[in-house]
């Protein structure tokens, strides 16, 4: 157990470090989801905790309330993608790490 073994050593804390920084980076992260034409926004955090719902007026419609829960439905999951992609995007930047879907 020489050299390698402490070269080994560093290279696992300096990937742990990298990995709890990216992590705390996705837990404060927000991104914005929308349904078509922007009727309705959302936004969630890194943890998919949905912060805050904007809901146009001129697609509140009484007699038609399954439109508008497409619409909420369309807009988080475009977040959720987002999201997705955002962590994606910031395990790639992981020297050694496998290509893998990352979820937090």
């Amino acid at each position: 157990m020489g050299t390698g073994f402490s070269k080994r050593k560093k290279e696992a804390k300096a990937l742990q470090a990298q990995l709890s920084k990216m992590q705390a980076d996705m837990e404060s992260a927000e991104v914005v989801g929308t349904s078509s034409q922007n009727l309705v926004t959302i936004t969630i955090t890194g943890d998919y905790t949905v912060k805050q719902v904007k809901i146009k007026p001129e697609c509140v419609d009484p007699d038609d309330i399954e439109g508008l829960q497409d619409l909420i439905k369309a807009a988080f999951l475009d977040a959720k993608k987002k999201l997705d992609s955002h962590s994606s995007t910031a395990m790639k930047g992981m020297p050694g790490m496998p290509n893998l879907p990352f979820k937090i």
